[in-house]
């Protein structure tokens, strides 16, 4: 019935009810003279499961224990990924601006392949950073950023997640929705920058230095100065846009298969029996793809994000 009266998107609409089994429909009341929505619904139903899981997986590794089961190894696996092959060698050490004489100076800063540290360093780096206020006691310098990233992706990527189960839908697949965490991550670069280089000298470092006569320069620097402004605003409404059309046109295509069922010129004809087990088993399929597609989403987003939080941090 959704199908007809709203065509294809209609997983990836956002109404003021929640649909359930047998065409029934849940609507939604209005709080403080606000309409209540599905999206709104299920991006707090992913809040609520990030912070259950996460409050749950820290109480059981604050003790120093590794936490125990396959449900919470998972989640501790996504976590410490994100944290040692994403955010620790993309964003490295914001404090050393020339990592090399860094290290020659202190030995035991040396990091192993694909990012993870040596024990020296966990154990030394609060006495060797000097208690810097950017800096977690005892891990890396890059650690301070991790809450971000990892709500960005948790949260990203539950809500993908949520998108697969019938009768919900994904949150993601608006763009109201993605604009809102691409201008979330629009903030945090920029206050991470400010806070690392200065407001005006944030704005000021997205400009290379350039080896050229000072006639040349002062031609030259205003115009690189709004090229980069632009690709700075550009890059992170690629976020949105990214999220957005991936989310949206898995669910389009799920849509259009099942479409093929209900079709008028196959249920009058014998084709029916035929595109009926192949619009079922094409659903399967792209429906597996779709779980691969949330995590790489998730994955794309934050990896981005970090990218940008990096490049804030260490002027060109």
């Amino acid at each position: 019935m959704l199908l007809a009266e709203h065509g294809l998107f209609h997983h990836v609409y956002d109404f003021e009810f929640v649909e359930l089994p047998f065409g029934m429909k849940l609507e939604l009341p209005s709080l403080f003279g606000m309409q209540l929505t599905k999206f709104m619904l299920l991006q707090v139903i992913a809040v609520v499961i990030v912070l259950l899981v996460f409050r749950g997986l820290a109480k059981r590794i604050r003790s120093g224990e590794t936490a125990h089961g396959w449900f919470w190894n998972f989640w501790e696996m996504l976590a410490l990924y994100i944290r040692d092959e994403v955010v620790r060698p993309i964003i490295g050490d914001p404090h050393s601006h020339h990592n090399g004489d860094h290290e020659a100076e202190h030995p035991e800063h040396v990091e192993t392949m694909h990012g993870h540290q040596h024990p020296l360093k966990e154990a030394a780096y609060a006495e060797v950073s000097g208690g810097s206020s950017h800096a977690l006691a005892g891990g890396h310098p890059a650690d301070v950023y991790l809450p971000f990233v990892w709500s960005c992706f948790f949260y990203i990527l539950i809500c993908n997640l949520l998108g697969a189960l019938p009768w919900l839908g994904s949150a993601t697949g608006s763009i109201n929705v993605t604009g809102a965490l691409a201008l979330v991550a629009f903030g945090a670069t920029y206050l991470y920058g400010a806070r690392e280089q200065g407001y005006g000298g944030f704005w000021l470092g997205l400009v290379p230095s350039l080896d050229v006569p000072f006639a040349l320069k002062i031609f030259l620097m205003p115009m690189m100065f709004m090229i980069e402004v632009v690709g700075f605003f550009i890059k992170h409404g690629v976020l949105a846009v990214r999220l957005f059309a991936n989310m949206m046109g898995g669910h389009t295509v799920l849509g259009v298969m099942l479409g093929f069922i209900a079709m008028q010129g196959i249920v009058d004809t014998g084709l029916w029996y035929i595109v009926t087990p192949a619009s079922i088993l094409g659903q399967v399929g792209v429906g597996l793809l779709e779980l691969l597609v949330a995590f790489i989403q998730a994955y794309v987003f934050a990896f981005l994000a970090t990218i940008f939080i990096g490049m804030s941090l260490h002027p060109h």
